[in-house]
């Protein structure tokens, strides 16, 4: 084998062994969990700008009061702001998180878009 192969070998091991000590992102937590597109959304939302471990406990705070988006819809902006508290810019998120909701109940029949330049025309 080739100096260089090699060498790439034992670059991707010690990458290998080294990311199994990492603890997964909270959204990552959440994909591997739940594999719920609504739910990776919004946790992805409350995860900017905030702690891994205050996004999975806020995260899990909210899907606590709301599991789609047309129960989150409905709970008042304060109420949602309350729940992933303490979480960054928590007020913005939750008037941020009740808009997307109403978008994706209102124009994408409650479901996440699948493809990606859709998904992206979601504000937030």
């Amino acid at each position: 084998m080739p100096r260089a192969t090699a060498d790439i070998h034992r670059i991707v091991r010690i990458v290998q062994q080294t990311g199994r000590q990492w603890n997964p992102t909270a959204v990552s937590a959440v994909a591997q969990d739940s594999r719920d597109p609504f739910r990776i959304l919004i946790s992805c939302l409350i995860s900017l700008r905030t702690k891994d471990e205050v996004t999975a406990e806020a995260s899990a705070r909210l899907f606590r009061l709301a599991r789609t988006a047309r129960a989150m819809m409905r709970l008042p902006a304060i109420r949602i702001a309350r729940a992933i508290y303490p979480a960054g810019f928590y007020r913005t998120k939750a008037r941020t998180i009740k808009r997307l909701c109403r978008t994706l109940v209102q124009q994408h029949g409650s479901r996440v878009p699948a493809d990606l330049e859709t998904l992206l025309t979601l504000k937030g």
